[in-house]
């Protein structure tokens, strides 16, 4: 984790945007700490904004493909995959990003991508942008997606 050469992140006007966070319940204590990033930059954007609850990471492209044709601008996915020792952390971890991609690219939307990946529960505390955290992935992802609908209305218009 080193963050270094991350990207400018805030000062930006989202006013009119629809963004829909969508994000899993699995390690409360995490996600809702990405969800509160999430929150943060999404409120000082001036984004119009819905929280969903989704029971883990492998639904959240199903659900955000479905907030995305109701009219949301962009999604913010938001979900936390700890590794085990079964092969089910590599099964969950690519079906969510490669149904995230897909969901990006099938509606021409952006999809914040903030699902993390983790060895153990410390990983994510460290990047929930909880107090002590070093990082703030949920910021990251909402900032993220905001800018790309930006970006996409400008190459639009």
């Amino acid at each position: 984790m080193s963050g270094k050469g991350a990207p400018q992140q805030g000062d930006v006007t989202a006013e009119g945007v629809r963004v829909t966070v969508v994000a899993g319940t699995w390690h409360e204590q995490i996600t809702d700490g990405l969800i509160a990033g999430a929150e943060r930059t999404l409120d000082a954007a001036g984004a119009d904004w819905t929280l969903v609850r989704v029971p883990g990471s492998f639904e959240l492209p199903v659900v955000a493909k479905a907030a995305l044709d109701a009219g949301a601008d962009a999604v913010v996915a938001l979900g936390v995959i700890i590794r085990g020792g079964t092969p089910h952390f590599d099964f969950v971890s690519n079906a969510a990003t490669d149904g995230l991609t897909r969901v990006a690219l099938d509606t021409g939307k952006p999809v914040g991508f903030g699902v993390l990946t983790l060895d153990d529960e410390q990983q994510g505390i460290d990047r929930a942008g909880l107090p002590g955290s070093k990082e703030d992935k949920g910021a990251e992802a909402a900032d993220a997606a905001v800018r790309t609908v930006l970006a996409l209305r400008a190459l639009r218009d």
